[in-house]
């Protein structure tokens, strides 16, 4: 099978290749923290923890300073750029959403389907959007490579109601949307919202995992699956000889 497809970001540099610095950054801090965070999902005792300019993303790559920045808490926090990484908390938060989503490691998919679905100015929305945004894994662990493909390349109308589906107009933080009990998305569904612990549980089977990152009118929650309508197609034994 080949690789999903995932269209090359403005940022990007002329092989296609995100900057070195950025691939680099919390790859051994993800794969620890990603196991700490699944088993306290699981306990159910989770803890707090576009055409954009090269003036944004030279933003978005600096440092804070050494300053802790916006709060953003949840178990897979620790795994994410954070003090004076390119892409930490307090870099991203005077971004917009599209530019923020480039520097956050474990959003690529997510961030390659919103470019390939042609969404960045929604990200940019006068009144603000919370982007409910899954991670690499909860990609995986939806849709086939194939699948994937297909929608990116070919099925723009149904990968626009994906990436919809994961966002809420104005800015949101966590906790209001736990206290409101539930959100309405872009491509119209009304979902549930409950507490988890510390973080929030969407729908019957997603969950927040890092929240609260301050963008320029909106905020950005990392969850652990991914929403809307798509079947999942993806099937752990293929390949296996199962």
């Amino acid at each position: 099978m080949t690789e999903p497809y995932i269209p090359p970001s403005p940022a990007d540099d002329s092989a296609g290749r995100r900057p070195a610095s950025r691939t680099r950054i919390g790859r051994a801090r993800f794969r620890a923290a990603l196991a700490l965070a699944t088993t306290a999902l699981l306990a159910g005792t989770v803890a707090g923890c576009t055409d954009d300019g090269p003036d944004e993303r030279d933003a978005a790559a600096a440092g804070s300073g050494g300053a802790a920045g916006p709060g953003v808490t949840g178990p897979l926090c620790d795994a994410l750029p954070s003090g004076t990484d390119p892409g930490n908390p307090a870099a991203l938060a005077g971004q917009p959403g599209d530019v923020a989503l480039q520097w956050i490691p474990v959003l690529t998919r997510f961030e390659a389907a919103v470019r390939a679905a042609d969404l960045s100015a929604e990200l940019r929305a006068p009144g603000g959007v919370t982007i409910l945004a899954p991670t690499d894994d909860a990609f995986a662990k939806k849709f086939s490579e194939d699948n994937l493909d297909d929608l990116m390349i070919h099925r723009k109308d149904e990968l626009r109601d994906l990436v919809r589906a994961h966002l809420v107009a104005g800015a949101h933080p966590l906790a209001d949307l736990v206290a409101d009990g539930s959100l309405r998305t872009l491509d119209g569904s009304t979902v549930p919202v409950s507490a988890a612990g510390a973080m929030a549980r969407i729908g019957e089977h997603v969950q927040s995992v890092c929240v609260d990152y301050q963008v320029a009118g909106g905020r950005i929650h990392i969850v652990n699956g991914v929403l809307g309508k798509l079947p999942t197609t993806y099937d752990p034994n293929a390949g296996s000889g199962h």
